[in-house]
Protein backbone atom coordinates (compact mmCIF):
# COMPACT_ATOMS: atom_id res chain seq x y z
CA UNK A 1 0.00 0.00 0.00
CA UNK A 2 1.21 3.51 -0.81
CA UNK A 3 1.12 6.05 2.02
CA UNK A 4 1.33 9.85 2.01
CA UNK A 5 3.46 11.81 4.50
CA UNK A 6 2.39 15.34 5.43
CA UNK A 7 4.59 17.89 7.18
CA UNK A 8 2.36 20.26 9.17
CA UNK A 9 4.72 22.99 10.35
CA UNK A 10 2.75 25.30 12.64
CA UNK A 11 3.39 28.36 14.77
CA UNK A 12 3.92 26.48 18.02
CA UNK A 13 4.76 22.94 16.92
CA UNK A 14 5.89 20.73 14.05
CA UNK A 15 3.93 17.61 13.16
CA UNK A 16 4.29 14.75 10.75
CA UNK A 17 1.23 12.68 9.83
CA UNK A 18 1.05 9.59 7.64
CA UNK A 19 -2.23 9.04 5.76
CA UNK A 20 -3.43 6.01 3.87
CA UNK A 21 -5.13 6.20 0.47
CA UNK A 22 -8.57 6.66 2.09
CA UNK A 23 -7.38 9.76 3.95
CA UNK A 24 -7.23 8.00 7.34
CA UNK A 25 -4.50 8.87 9.82
CA UNK A 26 -2.13 5.92 10.23
CA UNK A 27 0.19 7.67 12.68
CA UNK A 28 1.38 11.08 13.82
CA UNK A 29 4.16 12.69 15.83
CA UNK A 30 4.38 16.22 17.21
CA UNK A 31 7.05 18.37 18.81
CA UNK A 32 6.72 21.88 20.25
CA UNK A 33 9.52 24.40 19.77
CA UNK A 34 10.51 27.71 21.36
CA UNK A 35 8.62 30.94 20.93
CA UNK A 36 11.06 33.86 21.11
CA UNK A 37 9.81 37.29 22.23
CA UNK A 38 12.78 39.73 22.09
CA UNK A 39 10.52 42.66 23.04
CA UNK A 40 6.79 43.42 23.14
CA UNK A 41 5.19 42.88 19.73
CA UNK A 42 8.18 40.97 18.35
CA UNK A 43 7.86 37.22 17.72
CA UNK A 44 10.65 35.02 16.38
CA UNK A 45 11.51 31.35 15.84
CA UNK A 46 14.87 29.67 15.40
CA UNK A 47 14.75 28.29 11.80
CA UNK A 48 17.07 25.44 12.75
CA UNK A 49 14.63 24.42 15.51
CA UNK A 50 11.78 24.49 12.99
CA UNK A 51 13.77 22.15 10.74
CA UNK A 52 15.11 19.83 13.47
CA UNK A 53 11.68 19.45 15.10
CA UNK A 54 10.06 18.73 11.74
CA UNK A 55 12.73 16.18 10.80
CA UNK A 56 12.48 14.50 14.23
CA UNK A 57 8.69 14.08 13.93
CA UNK A 58 9.02 12.58 10.45
CA UNK A 59 11.56 10.03 11.69
CA UNK A 60 9.43 9.30 14.75
CA UNK A 61 6.18 8.69 12.85
CA UNK A 62 7.87 6.27 10.46
CA UNK A 63 9.37 4.38 13.40
CA UNK A 64 6.07 4.32 15.31
CA UNK A 65 4.05 3.03 12.37
CA UNK A 66 6.73 0.71 10.99
CA UNK A 67 6.15 2.20 7.54
CA UNK A 68 9.33 2.17 5.48
CA UNK A 69 10.29 5.27 3.48
CA UNK A 70 10.02 3.15 0.33
CA UNK A 71 6.27 2.75 0.99
CA UNK A 72 5.69 6.52 1.14
CA UNK A 73 4.50 7.59 -2.30
CA UNK A 74 4.87 11.32 -1.77
CA UNK A 75 5.42 14.07 0.78
CA UNK A 76 3.30 17.21 1.16
CA UNK A 77 4.24 20.34 3.12
CA UNK A 78 1.83 22.73 4.79
CA UNK A 79 3.08 25.56 6.93
CA UNK A 80 2.55 28.67 9.02
CA UNK A 81 2.38 31.43 6.43
CA UNK A 82 4.11 34.84 6.10
CA UNK A 83 6.87 33.82 8.56
CA UNK A 84 10.07 35.05 6.95
CA UNK A 85 13.46 33.29 6.77
CA UNK A 86 16.67 34.35 5.01
CA UNK A 87 19.64 32.01 4.76
CA UNK A 88 23.05 31.58 3.10
CA UNK A 89 22.81 29.56 -0.10
CA UNK A 90 26.29 28.10 0.44
CA UNK A 91 25.90 26.91 4.04
CA UNK A 92 22.10 26.72 4.49
CA UNK A 93 22.51 28.68 7.72
CA UNK A 94 19.97 31.44 8.57
CA UNK A 95 21.24 35.02 8.77
CA UNK A 96 18.66 35.84 11.47
CA UNK A 97 15.82 34.25 13.38
CA UNK A 98 12.58 33.65 11.48
CA UNK A 99 10.30 36.68 11.89
CA UNK A 100 6.88 35.19 12.65
CA UNK A 101 3.60 36.23 11.03
CA UNK A 102 2.42 37.62 14.40
CA UNK A 103 5.38 40.04 14.60
CA UNK A 104 4.56 43.76 14.56
CA UNK A 105 8.04 45.35 14.39
CA UNK A 106 7.48 46.80 10.91
CA UNK A 107 4.36 48.81 11.76
CA UNK A 108 6.27 52.11 11.40
CA UNK A 109 7.37 51.09 7.88
CA UNK A 110 3.77 50.23 6.97
CA UNK A 111 2.53 53.55 8.36
CA UNK A 112 5.10 55.37 6.22
CA UNK A 113 4.12 53.44 3.09
CA UNK A 114 0.45 54.21 3.75
CA UNK A 115 1.26 57.90 4.15
CA UNK A 116 3.11 57.79 0.83
CA UNK A 117 -0.03 56.44 -0.86
CA UNK A 118 1.18 52.91 -1.67
CA UNK A 119 -1.59 50.95 0.09
CA UNK A 120 -4.07 50.91 -2.80
CA UNK A 121 -1.61 49.68 -5.46
CA UNK A 122 -0.36 46.97 -3.08
CA UNK A 123 -3.92 45.83 -2.46
CA UNK A 124 -4.75 45.93 -6.16
CA UNK A 125 -1.77 43.77 -7.13
CA UNK A 126 -1.63 41.35 -4.17
CA UNK A 127 -5.16 41.32 -2.71
CA UNK A 128 -3.61 42.13 0.68
CA UNK A 129 -4.03 44.95 3.19
CA UNK A 130 -0.77 46.81 3.83
CA UNK A 131 0.13 45.35 7.23
CA UNK A 132 3.18 43.99 9.14
CA UNK A 133 1.44 40.57 9.05
CA UNK A 134 2.77 39.85 5.54
CA UNK A 135 6.34 38.98 4.56
CA UNK A 136 7.57 41.93 2.49
CA UNK A 137 8.31 44.40 5.29
CA UNK A 138 9.78 41.60 7.44
CA UNK A 139 12.16 40.66 4.63
CA UNK A 140 13.15 44.30 4.12
CA UNK A 141 13.76 44.63 7.88
CA UNK A 142 16.20 41.68 7.84
CA UNK A 143 18.09 43.10 4.85
CA UNK A 144 18.27 46.52 6.51
CA UNK A 145 19.17 45.40 10.05
CA UNK A 146 21.44 42.35 9.72
CA UNK A 147 25.00 43.58 9.05
CA UNK A 148 26.06 42.78 5.48
CA UNK A 149 22.77 41.08 4.55
CA UNK A 150 21.72 43.54 1.86
CA UNK A 151 25.12 43.41 0.15
CA UNK A 152 25.13 39.58 0.29
CA UNK A 153 21.59 39.51 -1.13
CA UNK A 154 22.58 41.78 -4.02
CA UNK A 155 25.49 39.43 -4.79
CA UNK A 156 23.02 36.51 -4.97
CA UNK A 157 24.47 34.78 -1.89
CA UNK A 158 21.23 34.66 0.15
CA UNK A 159 17.88 32.94 -0.26
CA UNK A 160 14.51 34.03 1.10
CA UNK A 161 11.59 31.79 1.82
CA UNK A 162 8.49 31.28 3.87
CA UNK A 163 8.57 28.12 6.00
CA UNK A 164 7.56 25.80 3.13
CA UNK A 165 10.53 27.02 1.08
CA UNK A 166 12.89 26.55 4.03
CA UNK A 167 11.71 22.97 4.58
CA UNK A 168 11.90 22.08 0.86
CA UNK A 169 15.45 23.48 0.73
CA UNK A 170 16.51 21.41 3.75
CA UNK A 171 14.74 18.25 2.55
CA UNK A 172 16.38 18.49 -0.85
CA UNK A 173 19.76 19.45 0.64
CA UNK A 174 19.76 22.76 -1.19
CA UNK A 175 18.50 21.48 -4.55
CA UNK A 176 15.01 23.05 -4.37
CA UNK A 177 14.40 26.76 -3.86
CA UNK A 178 10.64 26.66 -4.43
CA UNK A 179 7.24 27.73 -3.17
CA UNK A 180 3.64 27.46 -4.32
CA UNK A 181 1.10 30.11 -5.30
CA UNK A 182 -0.72 30.01 -1.95
CA UNK A 183 2.40 30.87 0.04
CA UNK A 184 3.74 33.32 -2.55
CA UNK A 185 0.42 35.19 -2.40
CA UNK A 186 1.08 35.97 1.30
CA UNK A 187 4.41 37.74 0.81
CA UNK A 188 2.99 41.05 -0.51
CA UNK A 189 5.47 40.69 -3.39
CA UNK A 190 3.38 38.42 -5.65
CA UNK A 191 0.90 39.64 -8.25
CA UNK A 192 -2.05 37.27 -7.79
CA UNK A 193 -3.67 38.32 -11.09
CA UNK A 194 -0.58 37.73 -13.25
CA UNK A 195 0.71 34.82 -11.12
CA UNK A 196 4.29 36.06 -10.74
CA UNK A 197 6.62 38.12 -8.58
CA UNK A 198 5.87 41.79 -9.19
CA UNK A 199 8.82 43.95 -10.24
CA UNK A 200 7.17 47.19 -9.04
CA UNK A 201 6.69 45.73 -5.56
CA UNK A 202 10.24 44.36 -5.47
CA UNK A 203 11.45 47.89 -6.25
CA UNK A 204 9.15 49.44 -3.64
CA UNK A 205 10.38 47.12 -0.88
CA UNK A 206 13.97 47.09 -2.19
CA UNK A 207 14.07 43.30 -2.54
CA UNK A 208 16.67 41.81 -4.93
CA UNK A 209 15.00 39.37 -7.34
CA UNK A 210 17.74 36.76 -6.77
CA UNK A 211 16.45 36.15 -3.21
CA UNK A 212 13.12 34.72 -4.38
CA UNK A 213 12.09 31.10 -4.93
CA UNK A 214 10.46 29.62 -8.03
CA UNK A 215 6.64 29.56 -7.83
CA UNK A 216 4.62 26.50 -8.90
CA UNK A 217 1.05 25.18 -8.52
CA UNK A 218 0.37 23.68 -5.07
CA UNK A 219 0.14 20.16 -6.52
CA UNK A 220 3.43 19.73 -8.39
CA UNK A 221 6.57 17.61 -8.36
CA UNK A 222 8.84 20.19 -6.71
CA UNK A 223 11.76 17.80 -6.18
CA UNK A 224 12.58 14.92 -3.89
CA UNK A 225 14.28 14.03 -0.63
CA UNK A 226 16.58 11.11 0.07
CA UNK A 227 17.13 11.97 3.76
CA UNK A 228 15.06 9.01 4.97
CA UNK A 229 16.93 6.35 3.03
CA UNK A 230 14.65 6.20 -0.03
CA UNK A 231 13.71 8.82 -2.59
CA UNK A 232 10.40 10.47 -1.71
CA UNK A 233 8.88 13.05 -4.10
CA UNK A 234 8.06 16.46 -2.59
CA UNK A 235 4.79 16.85 -4.48
CA UNK A 236 2.49 19.15 -2.50
CA UNK A 237 3.03 22.56 -0.91
CA UNK A 238 0.38 24.91 0.46
CA UNK A 239 0.04 27.52 3.17
CA UNK A 240 -1.80 26.07 6.15
CA UNK A 241 -5.13 27.83 5.61
CA UNK A 242 -5.39 27.15 1.90
CA UNK A 243 -4.34 23.57 2.63
CA UNK A 244 -7.15 23.24 5.20
CA UNK A 245 -9.64 24.60 2.63
CA UNK A 246 -8.42 21.87 0.28
CA UNK A 247 -8.48 19.18 2.98
CA UNK A 248 -12.07 20.14 3.81
CA UNK A 249 -12.92 19.48 0.14
CA UNK A 250 -14.09 23.07 -0.28
CA UNK A 251 -13.32 22.95 -3.99
CA UNK A 252 -16.30 24.92 -5.26
CA UNK A 253 -17.17 28.63 -5.06
CA UNK A 254 -19.32 29.43 -2.01
CA UNK A 255 -17.83 26.74 0.26
CA UNK A 256 -16.23 28.00 3.49
CA UNK A 257 -14.13 26.69 6.36
CA UNK A 258 -12.75 28.08 9.61
CA UNK A 259 -9.55 26.78 11.21
CA UNK A 260 -9.25 27.24 14.97
CA UNK A 261 -5.50 27.20 15.53
CA UNK A 262 -3.13 29.70 17.16
CA UNK A 263 -5.14 32.22 15.17
CA UNK A 264 -8.46 31.68 13.37
CA UNK A 265 -8.68 31.73 9.61
CA UNK A 266 -11.96 31.79 7.72
CA UNK A 267 -11.71 31.15 3.98
CA UNK A 268 -14.42 31.29 1.32
CA UNK A 269 -13.62 29.69 -2.03
CA UNK A 270 -14.40 32.08 -4.89
CA UNK A 271 -13.28 29.84 -7.79
CA UNK A 272 -11.30 31.22 -10.73
CA UNK A 273 -12.62 34.71 -10.00
CA UNK A 274 -10.59 36.94 -7.69
CA UNK A 275 -13.26 38.58 -5.53
CA UNK A 276 -12.49 41.94 -3.95
CA UNK A 277 -13.73 42.68 -0.45
CA UNK A 278 -15.39 45.90 0.56
CA UNK A 279 -15.42 44.78 4.19
CA UNK A 280 -11.82 44.48 5.35
CA UNK A 281 -11.12 40.95 4.08
CA UNK A 282 -8.22 39.99 1.84
CA UNK A 283 -8.14 38.20 -1.51
CA UNK A 284 -5.69 35.33 -1.69
CA UNK A 285 -4.62 32.48 -3.96
CA UNK A 286 -6.28 29.16 -3.13
CA UNK A 287 -4.54 25.85 -3.88
CA UNK A 288 -3.89 25.18 -7.54
CA UNK A 289 -3.63 21.70 -9.02
CA UNK A 290 -2.73 23.01 -12.50
CA UNK A 291 -2.12 26.34 -14.21
CA UNK A 292 -5.73 27.52 -13.68
CA UNK A 293 -5.73 30.19 -10.90
CA UNK A 294 -8.01 29.64 -7.90
CA UNK A 295 -8.91 32.28 -5.32
CA UNK A 296 -10.43 32.73 -1.88
CA UNK A 297 -11.58 35.52 0.38
CA UNK A 298 -9.94 35.32 3.80
CA UNK A 299 -10.38 36.82 7.21
CA UNK A 300 -7.64 36.38 9.80
CA UNK A 301 -7.98 36.46 13.59
CA UNK A 302 -4.51 36.89 15.07
CA UNK A 303 -5.30 35.42 18.51
CA UNK A 304 -7.60 32.38 18.48
CA UNK A 305 -6.40 29.29 20.33
CA UNK A 306 -3.43 31.35 21.53
CA UNK A 307 -5.78 32.93 24.11
CA UNK A 308 -6.06 29.48 25.71
CA UNK A 309 -2.26 29.20 25.75
CA UNK A 310 -2.21 32.56 27.57
CA UNK A 311 -4.71 31.27 30.16
CA UNK A 312 -2.35 28.33 30.68
CA UNK A 313 1.07 30.03 30.55
CA UNK A 314 0.35 33.66 31.46
CA UNK A 315 -2.55 33.52 33.88
CA UNK A 316 -1.77 29.95 35.13
CA UNK A 317 -5.54 29.35 35.19
CA UNK A 318 -5.23 25.83 33.74
CA UNK A 319 -2.51 23.19 33.61
CA UNK A 320 -3.29 21.94 30.10
CA UNK A 321 -5.01 23.64 27.16
CA UNK A 322 -7.65 20.87 27.05
CA UNK A 323 -8.74 21.82 30.59
CA UNK A 324 -10.30 25.08 29.39
CA UNK A 325 -13.61 23.50 28.27
CA UNK A 326 -14.42 22.05 31.70
CA UNK A 327 -13.45 25.29 33.45
CA UNK A 328 -15.56 27.40 31.06
CA UNK A 329 -18.50 24.97 31.32
CA UNK A 330 -18.52 25.27 35.13
CA UNK A 331 -20.42 28.57 34.73
CA UNK A 332 -23.61 29.02 32.65
CA UNK A 333 -22.26 32.08 30.81
CA UNK A 334 -19.47 34.64 31.03
CA UNK A 335 -21.31 36.71 33.64
CA UNK A 336 -21.01 39.84 31.49
CA UNK A 337 -17.24 39.47 31.10
CA UNK A 338 -15.96 40.21 27.56
CA UNK A 339 -12.38 39.33 26.63
CA UNK A 340 -10.81 41.05 23.61
CA UNK A 341 -7.51 39.17 23.12
CA UNK A 342 -5.78 41.68 20.85
CA UNK A 343 -2.31 40.78 22.14
CA UNK A 344 -0.76 41.44 18.72
CA UNK A 345 -3.26 43.96 17.38
CA UNK A 346 -6.58 43.19 15.72
CA UNK A 347 -6.75 41.43 12.34
CA UNK A 348 -9.63 41.43 9.86
CA UNK A 349 -11.87 43.26 9.44
CA UNK A 350 -10.58 45.87 11.90
CA UNK A 351 -6.85 45.98 11.00
CA UNK A 352 -5.80 47.80 14.17
CA UNK A 353 -2.12 46.87 14.63
CA UNK A 354 -1.69 48.88 17.84
CA UNK A 355 -4.77 47.57 19.71
CA UNK A 356 -3.99 46.00 23.09
CA UNK A 357 -5.90 43.20 24.82
CA UNK A 358 -8.57 43.88 27.44
CA UNK A 359 -10.90 42.03 29.80
CA UNK A 360 -14.04 44.10 30.36
CA UNK A 361 -17.16 43.80 32.51
CA UNK A 362 -15.44 42.42 35.63
CA UNK A 363 -17.34 42.51 38.94
CA UNK A 364 -16.66 41.14 42.43
CA UNK A 365 -18.59 38.06 41.34
CA UNK A 366 -16.29 37.37 38.38
CA UNK A 367 -14.15 34.25 38.65
CA UNK A 368 -11.41 32.67 36.60
CA UNK A 369 -14.13 30.42 35.11
CA UNK A 370 -15.96 33.51 33.76
CA UNK A 371 -12.68 34.74 32.24
CA UNK A 372 -12.05 31.31 30.70
CA UNK A 373 -15.55 31.27 29.22
CA UNK A 374 -15.11 34.81 27.88
CA UNK A 375 -11.78 33.73 26.37
CA UNK A 376 -13.41 30.85 24.50
CA UNK A 377 -16.29 33.07 23.42
CA UNK A 378 -13.82 35.63 22.06
CA UNK A 379 -12.71 33.07 19.48
CA UNK A 380 -16.31 32.66 18.28
CA UNK A 381 -17.05 36.40 18.37
CA UNK A 382 -14.04 37.21 16.18
CA UNK A 383 -14.92 34.43 13.72
CA UNK A 384 -18.54 35.62 13.52
CA UNK A 385 -17.41 39.12 12.57
CA UNK A 386 -15.41 37.58 9.71
CA UNK A 387 -18.32 35.51 8.42
CA UNK A 388 -20.65 38.51 8.57
CA UNK A 389 -18.14 40.47 6.48
CA UNK A 390 -17.90 37.57 4.03
CA UNK A 391 -21.66 37.40 3.68
CA UNK A 392 -21.69 41.10 2.81
CA UNK A 393 -19.06 40.45 0.10
CA UNK A 394 -20.41 37.15 -1.22
CA UNK A 395 -22.87 36.80 -4.08
CA UNK A 396 -24.78 34.14 -2.12
CA UNK A 397 -24.95 33.73 1.67
CA UNK A 398 -22.82 31.05 3.34
CA UNK A 399 -25.19 28.30 4.51
CA UNK A 400 -22.80 26.11 6.54
CA UNK A 401 -19.32 26.34 8.01
CA UNK A 402 -16.85 23.45 8.01
CA UNK A 403 -14.40 23.67 10.91
CA UNK A 404 -11.04 22.19 11.86
CA UNK A 405 -7.91 22.90 13.90
CA UNK A 406 -7.01 22.08 17.49
CA UNK A 407 -9.77 24.09 19.17
CA UNK A 408 -12.46 22.53 16.95
CA UNK A 409 -12.49 19.60 19.41
CA UNK A 410 -14.07 22.00 21.94
CA UNK A 411 -17.84 21.36 21.82
CA UNK A 412 -18.68 24.39 23.98
CA UNK A 413 -16.87 26.67 21.53
CA UNK A 414 -18.50 25.17 18.43
CA UNK A 415 -22.01 25.31 19.92
CA UNK A 416 -21.52 28.98 20.82
CA UNK A 417 -20.16 29.55 17.30
CA UNK A 418 -23.28 28.02 15.72
CA UNK A 419 -25.47 30.11 18.04
CA UNK A 420 -23.80 33.36 16.97
CA UNK A 421 -23.72 32.51 13.25
CA UNK A 422 -27.22 31.05 12.98
CA UNK A 423 -26.03 28.35 10.56
CA UNK A 424 -24.79 24.76 11.04
CA UNK A 425 -21.17 24.36 12.11
CA UNK A 426 -19.82 21.02 10.88
CA UNK A 427 -16.83 19.14 12.27
CA UNK A 428 -15.45 16.43 9.98
CA UNK A 429 -14.29 12.98 11.06
CA UNK A 430 -10.71 13.95 10.18
CA UNK A 431 -10.01 17.32 11.81
CA UNK A 432 -6.35 17.29 10.70
CA UNK A 433 -7.52 18.84 7.46
CA UNK A 434 -4.47 21.10 7.10
CA UNK A 435 -2.17 18.09 6.86
CA UNK A 436 -4.75 16.16 4.84
CA UNK A 437 -4.86 18.94 2.25
CA UNK A 438 -1.08 18.70 1.80
CA UNK A 439 -1.37 14.91 1.48
CA UNK A 440 -4.13 15.23 -1.15
CA UNK A 441 -2.05 17.73 -3.15
CA UNK A 442 0.96 15.40 -3.08
CA UNK A 443 -1.23 12.41 -3.97
CA UNK A 444 -2.77 14.22 -6.95
CA UNK A 445 0.65 15.19 -8.32
CA UNK A 446 1.91 11.60 -8.12
CA UNK A 447 -1.20 9.84 -9.43
CA UNK A 448 -2.29 8.34 -6.11
CA UNK A 449 -5.60 10.15 -6.69
CA UNK A 450 -7.13 10.46 -10.14
CA UNK A 451 -8.84 13.78 -9.51
CA UNK A 452 -10.24 16.13 -6.86
CA UNK A 453 -13.62 14.40 -6.92
CA UNK A 454 -11.96 11.27 -5.52
CA UNK A 455 -10.68 13.39 -2.61
CA UNK A 456 -14.09 15.08 -2.12
CA UNK A 457 -15.80 11.71 -1.75
CA UNK A 458 -13.61 10.89 1.26
CA UNK A 459 -14.85 13.87 3.34
CA UNK A 460 -17.15 12.71 6.17
CA UNK A 461 -19.09 14.61 8.81
CA UNK A 462 -18.43 13.73 12.46
CA UNK A 463 -20.79 16.16 14.22
CA UNK A 464 -23.11 19.00 13.25
CA UNK A 465 -23.75 21.87 15.70
CA UNK A 466 -27.10 23.57 15.10
CA UNK A 467 -28.03 27.03 16.43
CA UNK A 468 -30.13 27.00 19.62
CA UNK A 469 -30.10 30.76 20.34
CA UNK A 470 -32.60 33.32 19.08
CA UNK A 471 -31.27 35.72 16.44
CA UNK A 472 -32.16 38.67 18.71
CA UNK A 473 -30.04 37.28 21.53
CA UNK A 474 -27.15 36.58 19.16
CA UNK A 475 -27.39 40.12 17.77
CA UNK A 476 -27.37 41.54 21.32
CA UNK A 477 -24.23 39.58 22.19
CA UNK A 478 -22.52 40.76 19.00
CA UNK A 479 -23.41 44.34 19.91
CA UNK A 480 -21.70 43.91 23.30
CA UNK A 481 -18.67 42.45 21.53
CA UNK A 482 -18.41 45.41 19.15
CA UNK A 483 -18.67 47.83 22.09
CA UNK A 484 -15.77 46.04 23.77
CA UNK A 485 -13.71 46.13 20.56
CA UNK A 486 -14.43 49.86 20.35
CA UNK A 487 -12.76 50.27 23.75
CA UNK A 488 -9.45 48.75 22.58
CA UNK A 489 -9.28 50.33 19.12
Amino acid sequence: MAYLLAFDQGTSSSRSIIFDHAGNIVGSAQQEFRQIFPQPGWVEHDPMEIWSSQLATATEVMQKTGIAPGNIAALGITNQRETTIVWHRQTGKPVFNAIVWQDRRTEASCTQLRAQGHASIIEKKTGLILDPYFSATKLKWILDHVPGARQQAERGELAFGTVDTWLAWQLSQGQCHVTDVSNASRTMLFNIHRGCWDEDLLDLFEIPRTLLPEVHPSSHRFGSTSLFGAGIPIAGIAGDQQSALFGQACFKPGMAKNTYGTGCFLLLHTGSKCATSGNGLISTAACQTDDQPQYALEGSVFIGGAVVQWLRDGLKAIDHSADVEALAASVPDSGGVVFVPSFTGLGAPYWEPLAKGAILGLTRGSTVAHIARAALESIAFQSTVLLQAMNRDAATPITELRVDGGASSNNLLLQFQANLLGIPVIRPKITETTALGAAYLAGLATGIYQDMEECAQQWQEQRRFLPTMSRDQAASLMQEWEKAVGRVR
